[in-house]
Protein backbone atom coordinates (compact mmCIF):
# COMPACT_ATOMS: atom_id res chain seq x y z
CA UNK A 1 0.00 0.00 0.00
CA UNK A 2 1.14 3.18 -0.93
CA UNK A 3 0.58 6.60 0.94
CA UNK A 4 0.95 9.97 0.80
CA UNK A 5 3.24 10.53 3.76
CA UNK A 6 4.90 14.19 4.70
CA UNK A 7 7.42 14.60 7.04
CA UNK A 8 8.40 17.16 9.73
CA UNK A 9 11.59 17.67 11.24
CA UNK A 10 14.86 16.18 9.64
CA UNK A 11 16.71 15.45 13.16
CA UNK A 12 19.26 12.26 13.88
CA UNK A 13 15.88 10.69 14.42
CA UNK A 14 13.70 12.31 11.56
CA UNK A 15 16.13 11.61 8.63
CA UNK A 16 16.76 7.81 8.80
CA UNK A 17 13.23 7.13 9.48
CA UNK A 18 11.65 9.67 6.87
CA UNK A 19 13.91 7.85 4.57
CA UNK A 20 12.57 4.48 5.69
CA UNK A 21 9.07 5.74 4.68
CA UNK A 22 10.56 6.46 0.96
CA UNK A 23 12.64 3.25 1.10
CA UNK A 24 8.88 1.77 1.91
CA UNK A 25 7.52 3.09 -1.73
CA UNK A 26 5.37 5.47 0.04
CA UNK A 27 5.54 8.91 -1.71
CA UNK A 28 7.32 11.16 1.11
CA UNK A 29 6.83 15.29 1.33
CA UNK A 30 9.72 16.54 3.88
CA UNK A 31 9.93 19.84 5.77
CA UNK A 32 13.13 21.11 7.79
CA UNK A 33 13.49 24.10 9.23
CA UNK A 34 17.03 24.19 8.42
CA UNK A 35 16.41 23.62 4.51
CA UNK A 36 20.02 22.40 3.78
CA UNK A 37 18.98 19.26 6.09
CA UNK A 38 15.90 18.66 3.60
CA UNK A 39 18.19 18.66 0.80
CA UNK A 40 21.07 16.48 2.06
CA UNK A 41 17.72 14.15 2.31
CA UNK A 42 16.81 14.78 -0.89
CA UNK A 43 20.22 13.35 -2.36
CA UNK A 44 19.70 10.41 -0.30
CA UNK A 45 16.37 9.07 -1.04
CA UNK A 46 13.15 9.74 -3.19
CA UNK A 47 10.71 12.17 -2.18
CA UNK A 48 9.46 15.84 -2.61
CA UNK A 49 10.45 19.08 -0.12
CA UNK A 50 8.70 21.91 0.83
CA UNK A 51 9.21 25.29 2.22
CA UNK A 52 7.17 25.51 4.95
CA UNK A 53 5.02 22.69 6.89
CA UNK A 54 1.52 23.59 5.63
CA UNK A 55 3.04 23.17 1.89
CA UNK A 56 4.42 19.86 3.24
CA UNK A 57 1.16 18.46 4.48
CA UNK A 58 -1.27 19.54 1.73
CA UNK A 59 -1.55 15.81 0.31
CA UNK A 60 -0.73 14.17 3.24
CA UNK A 61 -3.46 11.54 4.75
CA UNK A 62 -0.21 10.42 7.14
CA UNK A 63 1.79 13.56 8.75
CA UNK A 64 4.66 12.22 10.84
CA UNK A 65 6.56 15.01 13.41
CA UNK A 66 9.49 14.68 14.67
CA UNK A 67 11.35 18.51 16.14
CA UNK A 68 12.68 19.57 19.61
CA UNK A 69 9.95 20.31 22.19
CA UNK A 70 6.62 21.86 23.02
CA UNK A 71 7.17 25.07 21.62
CA UNK A 72 8.88 23.52 18.15
CA UNK A 73 5.44 21.48 18.16
CA UNK A 74 3.33 24.48 18.04
CA UNK A 75 5.53 26.12 15.76
CA UNK A 76 5.18 23.90 13.10
CA UNK A 77 1.41 23.07 13.87
CA UNK A 78 -0.25 26.46 14.54
CA UNK A 79 -0.11 29.58 12.42
CA UNK A 80 -0.80 30.33 9.14
CA UNK A 81 2.09 27.96 7.09
CA UNK A 82 1.14 25.76 9.75
CA UNK A 83 0.01 21.97 9.24
CA UNK A 84 -3.81 22.72 10.83
CA UNK A 85 -4.03 25.31 8.46
CA UNK A 86 -3.36 23.38 5.29
CA UNK A 87 -3.93 19.67 6.13
CA UNK A 88 -7.05 18.02 4.48
CA UNK A 89 -9.72 16.71 6.46
CA UNK A 90 -9.16 12.79 7.72
CA UNK A 91 -5.20 13.30 7.43
CA UNK A 92 -3.55 11.59 10.72
CA UNK A 93 -0.74 13.82 12.99
CA UNK A 94 1.53 10.82 14.50
CA UNK A 95 3.87 13.07 16.20
CA UNK A 96 7.02 11.24 17.12
CA UNK A 97 7.96 14.03 19.60
CA UNK A 98 9.41 13.99 22.94
CA UNK A 99 7.07 16.42 24.55
CA UNK A 100 4.55 16.94 27.61
CA UNK A 101 1.34 15.14 28.06
CA UNK A 102 -0.31 18.78 27.81
CA UNK A 103 1.14 20.20 24.92
CA UNK A 104 -0.42 16.42 22.81
CA UNK A 105 -3.74 16.82 24.75
CA UNK A 106 -4.14 21.00 23.84
CA UNK A 107 -2.94 19.83 19.80
CA UNK A 108 -5.42 17.24 19.87
CA UNK A 109 -8.21 18.68 20.70
CA UNK A 110 -7.18 21.61 18.14
CA UNK A 111 -6.80 19.24 15.43
CA UNK A 112 -10.70 17.45 16.46
CA UNK A 113 -12.24 20.91 15.54
CA UNK A 114 -10.34 20.59 11.88
CA UNK A 115 -11.40 16.75 11.73
CA UNK A 116 -7.96 15.57 11.78
CA UNK A 117 -6.44 13.03 14.23
CA UNK A 118 -3.78 13.75 16.27
CA UNK A 119 -1.98 10.37 17.78
CA UNK A 120 1.27 11.31 20.30
CA UNK A 121 4.11 9.30 19.68
CA UNK A 122 7.14 9.03 21.20
CA UNK A 123 9.66 6.38 20.50
CA UNK A 124 12.84 4.73 22.47
CA UNK A 125 15.83 3.26 20.24
CA UNK A 126 18.02 6.35 19.77
CA UNK A 127 19.97 7.20 16.38
CA UNK A 128 21.00 3.35 16.24
CA UNK A 129 17.40 2.43 16.44
CA UNK A 130 15.90 5.03 13.91
CA UNK A 131 18.73 4.28 11.24
CA UNK A 132 18.34 0.19 11.65
CA UNK A 133 14.47 0.75 11.53
CA UNK A 134 14.22 -0.62 14.66
CA UNK A 135 12.43 1.89 17.43
CA UNK A 136 9.78 1.58 19.79
CA UNK A 137 6.64 3.20 19.48
CA UNK A 138 4.40 4.46 22.37
CA UNK A 139 1.42 5.86 21.23
CA UNK A 140 -1.56 7.61 22.67
CA UNK A 141 -4.99 7.92 20.82
CA UNK A 142 -7.71 6.46 19.05
CA UNK A 143 -7.71 3.11 18.51
CA UNK A 144 -8.92 3.71 14.55
CA UNK A 145 -6.30 5.77 13.73
CA UNK A 146 -3.67 3.60 15.15
CA UNK A 147 -4.58 0.74 13.17
CA UNK A 148 -4.51 2.84 9.80
CA UNK A 149 -1.27 4.26 10.52
CA UNK A 150 0.73 0.93 12.56
CA UNK A 151 1.41 -0.57 9.03
CA UNK A 152 3.37 2.09 7.90
CA UNK A 153 4.78 2.75 10.82
CA UNK A 154 6.43 -0.76 10.61
CA UNK A 155 8.58 0.92 8.53
CA UNK A 156 10.78 1.89 10.94
CA UNK A 157 9.84 0.40 13.85
CA UNK A 158 10.48 -2.87 15.97
CA UNK A 159 7.30 -2.30 18.09
CA UNK A 160 4.89 -0.35 18.76
CA UNK A 161 1.36 -0.44 21.12
CA UNK A 162 -1.09 2.44 21.64
CA UNK A 163 -1.38 2.37 25.17
CA UNK A 164 -4.72 4.72 26.27
CA UNK A 165 -5.35 8.18 25.19
CA UNK A 166 -3.48 11.57 23.78
CA UNK A 167 -1.51 11.53 26.47
CA UNK A 168 -0.45 8.32 26.83
CA UNK A 169 2.63 7.89 24.97
CA UNK A 170 4.09 10.61 26.39
CA UNK A 171 3.54 9.58 29.92
CA UNK A 172 5.16 6.13 29.02
CA UNK A 173 7.77 7.64 27.08
CA UNK A 174 8.55 9.67 30.63
CA UNK A 175 7.98 6.38 32.32
CA UNK A 176 11.11 5.14 29.53
CA UNK A 177 13.63 7.88 30.76
CA UNK A 178 12.77 7.46 33.90
CA UNK A 179 14.19 3.87 34.03
CA UNK A 180 17.20 4.63 32.12
CA UNK A 181 18.38 7.43 34.34
CA UNK A 182 18.53 5.12 37.06
CA UNK A 183 20.30 2.22 35.20
CA UNK A 184 22.54 4.54 33.96
CA UNK A 185 23.55 5.99 36.79
CA UNK A 186 24.08 2.67 38.84
CA UNK A 187 25.78 1.22 35.89
CA UNK A 188 28.04 4.15 35.97
CA UNK A 189 28.60 4.09 39.59
CA UNK A 190 29.54 0.05 38.98
CA UNK A 191 32.16 0.87 36.71
CA UNK A 192 33.86 3.64 38.81
CA UNK A 193 33.40 1.02 42.01
CA UNK A 194 35.43 -1.56 39.81
CA UNK A 195 37.79 0.77 38.49
CA UNK A 196 39.34 1.91 41.82
CA UNK A 197 39.01 -1.56 43.15
CA UNK A 198 41.79 -2.52 40.57
CA UNK A 199 39.42 -4.75 38.37
CA UNK A 200 39.64 -5.67 35.13
CA UNK A 201 36.03 -4.19 34.47
CA UNK A 202 35.31 -5.90 30.90
CA UNK A 203 36.13 -9.00 32.28
CA UNK A 204 33.36 -8.47 35.26
CA UNK A 205 31.38 -6.73 32.88
CA UNK A 206 31.65 -10.01 30.84
CA UNK A 207 30.61 -12.10 33.79
CA UNK A 208 27.50 -10.53 35.42
CA UNK A 209 26.13 -9.30 32.20
CA UNK A 210 24.88 -13.37 31.78
CA UNK A 211 22.94 -12.79 35.37
CA UNK A 212 20.90 -10.27 36.47
CA UNK A 213 22.19 -7.00 36.14
CA UNK A 214 21.95 -7.47 32.70
CA UNK A 215 20.76 -4.19 30.72
CA UNK A 216 20.67 -2.46 27.64
CA UNK A 217 22.86 -0.02 29.06
CA UNK A 218 25.40 -2.67 30.36
CA UNK A 219 25.59 -4.04 26.60
CA UNK A 220 26.22 -1.49 24.47
CA UNK A 221 27.33 1.34 26.89
CA UNK A 222 29.82 0.03 29.16
CA UNK A 223 32.58 -0.63 26.75
CA UNK A 224 32.49 2.96 25.51
CA UNK A 225 32.44 4.31 29.43
CA UNK A 226 35.00 2.42 30.06
CA UNK A 227 37.32 4.10 27.05
CA UNK A 228 36.07 7.85 28.25
CA UNK A 229 34.05 8.05 24.89
CA UNK A 230 30.71 9.67 24.58
CA UNK A 231 31.13 11.89 21.84
CA UNK A 232 27.48 9.96 20.54
CA UNK A 233 24.08 8.58 21.19
CA UNK A 234 21.39 10.92 22.70
CA UNK A 235 22.65 14.06 24.29
CA UNK A 236 22.79 15.10 27.94
CA UNK A 237 21.09 18.27 27.18
CA UNK A 238 18.32 15.99 25.30
CA UNK A 239 18.20 13.94 28.72
CA UNK A 240 17.90 16.52 30.85
CA UNK A 241 14.59 18.21 28.54
CA UNK A 242 13.22 14.46 29.11
CA UNK A 243 13.56 14.30 32.74
CA UNK A 244 12.01 17.98 33.19
CA UNK A 245 9.36 17.33 31.66
CA UNK A 246 8.55 14.06 33.99
CA UNK A 247 9.36 15.61 36.88
CA UNK A 248 6.86 18.21 35.80
CA UNK A 249 4.26 15.49 35.44
CA UNK A 250 5.52 14.43 38.39
CA UNK A 251 4.61 17.09 40.38
CA UNK A 252 1.22 17.42 38.74
CA UNK A 253 0.16 13.92 39.55
CA UNK A 254 1.62 13.19 43.22
CA UNK A 255 4.35 10.86 42.02
CA UNK A 256 7.55 11.06 44.21
CA UNK A 257 10.97 10.87 41.83
CA UNK A 258 13.79 11.20 44.12
CA UNK A 259 16.06 9.07 42.00
CA UNK A 260 14.82 11.20 38.96
CA UNK A 261 16.01 14.56 40.71
CA UNK A 262 19.10 13.62 41.98
CA UNK A 263 20.35 11.55 38.68
CA UNK A 264 19.18 14.82 36.70
CA UNK A 265 21.05 17.54 38.98
CA UNK A 266 24.05 14.68 38.45
CA UNK A 267 23.66 15.60 34.38
CA UNK A 268 23.72 19.25 35.47
CA UNK A 269 26.65 18.38 36.73
CA UNK A 270 27.60 16.88 33.59
CA UNK A 271 26.56 20.15 31.24
CA UNK A 272 28.86 22.73 33.48
CA UNK A 273 31.77 19.88 32.99
CA UNK A 274 31.03 20.94 28.86
CA UNK A 275 29.47 17.79 28.09
CA UNK A 276 26.34 18.93 27.27
CA UNK A 277 26.23 17.02 23.70
CA UNK A 278 27.90 14.10 25.41
CA UNK A 279 25.98 10.75 25.69
CA UNK A 280 23.76 9.59 28.44
CA UNK A 281 26.38 7.51 29.38
CA UNK A 282 28.89 10.24 30.38
CA UNK A 283 27.49 10.04 34.31
CA UNK A 284 30.70 7.88 34.27
CA UNK A 285 32.86 10.54 33.77
CA UNK A 286 31.28 12.85 35.89
CA UNK A 287 32.11 10.11 38.86
CA UNK A 288 36.38 10.85 37.81
CA UNK A 289 36.06 14.68 37.82
CA UNK A 290 34.64 14.45 41.96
Amino acid sequence: MTINVAFIGLGVMGFPMAGHLANAGHNVTVYNRTQSKAQSWMTSYQGEMAQTPGSAVKNADIIFICVGNDDDLRSVILGERGILACAKNGAIIVDHTTASANVARELAELCQAKEIDFLDAPVSGGQAGAEKGQLTVMLGGQQASYVRVQPIIDAYAKFSQLLGPVGSGQLAKMMNQICIAGVVQGLAEALHFGQNAGLDCSAVIDVISQGAAQSWQMENRSSTMLKGQYDFGFAVDWMRKDLGIALDEARKNGSTLALTALVDQFYADVQRQGGNRFDTSSLLARLHHS
